[in-house]
């Protein structure tokens, strides 16, 4: 195992891994364009984890979930970033795109219930109903599903970044 290296604030060094960027209206101009983007980004990423077909399998999926909460948010102006890194077994996507400010505030809100104490029984609760998954519910089911964490951060113009940490590789 190699050392962990730390960047300025204290925080691990994640090393970048690969990006695609697209144009939001490519993007959403087809549901599948979620489901060719994960499974692409995961064939790439798990080449070298110890089970390759059960980490690309895992991150597709989950990878999927965080692609379907942009894709609903049906903007066609604008950019879509996917970069993930790897810091040893945890790997993390930055995902970047379109965003209203009513928009922002709601993702910031979601992600702080996430890491909340009932993000478990929310969670559960909102998969026993007979309604459409929301927004709300993909960022929980990473949480608690895949254990990772999420956080918002800063991002140019009217855009949010969603960044998730997936430690796929000790699940």
């Amino acid at each position: 195992m190699g050392a962990v290296h730390h960047d300025l604030a204290g925080e691990p060094t994640f090393e970048p891994m690969i990006q695609i960027d697209m144009e939001m209206n490519a993007f959403v101009s087809t549901w599948r364009h979620c489901d060719y983007v994960s499974t692409y980004m995961a064939r790439m990423i798990g080449q070298n984890r110890s089970d390759s077909v059960r980490h690309s399998n895992l991150f597709s999926s989950a990878f999927n979930e965080l692609l379907e909460v942009a894709f609903r948010t049906r903007h066609t102006d604008g950019e879509l970033a996917c970069r993930v890194s790897r810091q040893g077994a945890t790997d993390r996507i930055e995902l970047t795109f379109p965003c209203v400010p009513e928009e922002r505030r709601f993702y910031e809100e979601a992600v702080a219930q996430v890491a909340g104490s009932e993000a478990r029984e929310r969670y559960l609760n909102s998969v026993s109903g007979d309604l459409a998954p929301t927004r709300e519910i993909l960022l929980l089911e990473l949480a608690v599903d895949y254990d990772a964490t999420l956080k918002v951060e800063e991002a140019d113009g009217d855009a949010i970044k969603l960044v998730v940490d997936i430690p796929l590789e000790g699940l």
